[in-house]
């Protein structure tokens, strides 16, 4: 019979525990999480409607245009027939993702059967949005022309501006005036950014410089999804400022609309995006205010056509020679700043800037949660086209990405967690019985046969004693 002597080891070591990755939700994502209540009210709004509608699965869209002007339930059976069997799991996720949105909703057929319908005021709003008709929008009132227009080009200059701040911030750069406090407490909020243990200043995470790799549409989105978090917080009505968003979606670039009739809950919603650069508005009692391109097409997955602005698009800028130099091509001071994350950066020119990768860089990267693989996927993503040219199959060199991995290993050696110590057993039979069931329910953490002792997880303690009662009685 085993002596057991329960010993608790160290605590998990907290700098080990990897932060989730960041979380990207889509519309369909977002819309799932919401209330069936809220869900109602925005399908009050022809423009959610056709944004939903817009962003649906192929096949789900050949559902709902099929059975739109179907007043009565239609044969789940008949439905299914539509496609061929051999997309029946197409069949079934488009079906699961229709009733999680409540889209449509099983209705009973006389007989028995089961059957879909849609949901009647989603049916009744998509309609409108389709064939026209229902209530102008607030904000599409008649204005006088505007003494002082402004044009595309100012208006994808002022966005680009107030976005960059945000970025700037996060990445803890010289250029940093003009991000407002409400800002700051999203991206807290987000995860995106914490406060420093030392002094309270916030620092960038992981799921920050994951973000930071996003395009442009991507990082509007997720941010605009974590500030519509904190809405009602704020007093504010998160359907109406839904409503008004996917409103914004559809907007012209270039055409300036009206406050007129807005709450103030939305004029205090619209203040906000001005501050984030969604929108412009020259003065808050201008009365007029004009969508810049971030806020177009904002909840569209599938929207390509929209032009890329010049600093969105990729453009390959970095060199990363095999004595862990690195040449960074570039003016832009949110670039620079995003290097210097990861990079001790020696010199800067007009238009390159130079950097070395050394152990001390490196590890100040992984202290704020960034991984060796996010600083190779960043150098790859953003390789200079002539790195891209060489004959040897790698983009960086390969003993560049192995120290870089290796840097990391360092600060991963130890791995502690809590365990139970299992010990002075009487025979080697009785040690090799316990052992084995602990590893084959994946208990064990350690043991020495010799010794005759073990340790098993903390959790998996009680079952291995159980066990072990059992055991001992039938012997």
């Amino acid at each position: 019979m085993a002596d057991n002597g329960i010993s608790s080891s160290h605590q998990v070591n907290s700098v080990l525990i990897q932060p989730a990755n960041l979380e990207c939700k889509n519309l369909y994502d977002y819309l799932t999480t919401r209330p069936p209540t809220v869900l109602e009210r925005l399908y009050n709004h022809p423009t959610i409607c056709l944004a939903v509608y817009r962003e649906l699965p192929e096949l789900a869209r050949q559902y709902v245009i099929r059975i739109l002007f179907v007043e009565q339930p239609v044969p789940q059976a008949v439905v299914a027939s539509w496609g061929h069997q051999a997309f029946s799991k197409e069949h079934v996720y488009v079906s699961k993702v229709l009733t999680d949105l409540f889209v449509w909703q099983e209705a009973a057929i006389p007989g028995g059967l089961p059957g879909w319908i849609l949901s009647s005021t989603f049916k009744r709003n998509l309609k409108i949005a389709l064939l026209g008709g229902g209530k102008p929008w607030s904000m599409s009132s008649a204005l006088d022309p505007d003494s002082k227009a402004r044009d595309v080009a100012f208006l994808d200059a002022y966005s680009a501006e107030r976005w960059e701040c945000v970025l700037h911030y996060m990445v803890g750069s010289q250029q940093q005036e003009g991000i407002s406090a409400d800002a700051v407490r999203i991206l807290l909020h987000a995860g995106l950014m914490k406060r420093d243990e030392d002094d309270g200043s916030p620092v960038i995470t992981r799921q920050g410089f994951q973000f930071l790799l996003l395009d442009r549409q991507a990082q509007v989105w997720h941010f605009v999804l974590q500030y519509l978090d904190t809405v009602q917080q704020r007093g504010l009505d998160l359907a109406e400022c839904l409503t008004f968003l996917f409103q914004l979606s559809f907007s012209t670039l270039g055409k300036d609309y009206s406050t007129e009739g807005m709450s103030s809950g939305l004029l205090i919603f619209l203040q906000h995006l001005r501050e984030f650069g969604l929108v412009y508005q020259r003065k808050r009692k201008a009365g007029r205010f004009y969508p810049t391109r971030l806020a177009l097409n904002i909840t569209s997955s599938q929207a390509k056509g929209a032009p890329v602005l010049e600093e969105d698009a990729p453009k390959g800028y970095i060199i990363v020679e095999t004595n862990y130099r690195v040449y960074a091509y570039t003016d832009s001071n949110l670039q620079v700043a995003l290097l210097g994350l990861f990079t001790d950066l020696l010199y800067r020119f007009p238009n390159v800037v130079v950097g070395v990768l050394t152990r001390d860089s490196i590890r100040q990267a992984l202290r704020g949660g960034i991984t060796a693989e996010q600083i190779i996927g960043y150098l790859k993503q953003h390789a200079h086209p002539q790195m891209l040219q060489t004959e040897s199959s790698h983009t960086l060199p390969p003993t560049v990405v192995d120290q870089i991995k290796l840097w990391e290993l360092e600060r991963n050696r130890l791995v502690y967690s809590d365990g139970v110590l299992y010990s002075q057993f009487l025979s080697q039979a009785d040690f090799n019985v316990l052992r084995e069931y602990a590893q084959s329910s994946g208990y064990l953490i350690w043991s020495n046969k010799e010794k005759r002792t073990m340790v098993v997880n903390k959790s998996g303690h009680e079952d291995v004693k159980k066990f072990w009662k059992r055991y001992s009685k039938g012997n």
